[in-house]
């Protein structure tokens, strides 16, 4: 897995994505790229800015939101009404990225992070 470089962060997380950058996670089905890349470039295009997504290192899931000092057209406000629209409506996507991350990337049994139910709903899968 390539690992984007960004200036911008501090080092100790991973970008998952961006509007203006998209790192590939090659086990990610494609309509899963596509959804996130589309919801970055809705934000951006509603919002202004830049909109990343990226892992920290306990495996969460994080909305990081940057923009010029300049931008007088970005909408802070507007800003954190959306990340939270995306929360409310795309928390199962959010809740499968953390746990594939999880345990993928980071190495964790999936029966050490689901109770019995999830994890017989996801063996189903």
């Amino acid at each position: 897995m390539a690992e984007m470089q960004n200036p911008n962060t501090d080092g100790d997380s991973t970008v998952l994505c961006g509007a203006n950058s998209y790192e590939q996670f090659s086990g990610l089905p494609e309509s899963i790229k596509q959804e996130l890349q589309i919801m970055c470039v809705m934000y951006t295009e509603d919002i202004g800015g830049i909109i990343l997504l990226e892992f920290m290192p306990d495996g969460r899931l994080q909305f990081k939101v940057e923009a010029e000092e300049n931008d007088y057209l970005f909408d802070e406000i507007g800003s954190a009404l959306k990340i939270k629209q995306y929360q409310a409506e795309k928390r199962e996507l959010l809740e499968s990225l953390e746990l594939y991350y999880k345990v993928k990337v980071l190495g964790i049994p999936a029966d050490e992070l689901l109770d019995d139910e999830q994890m017989e709903r996801y063996q189903e899968d």
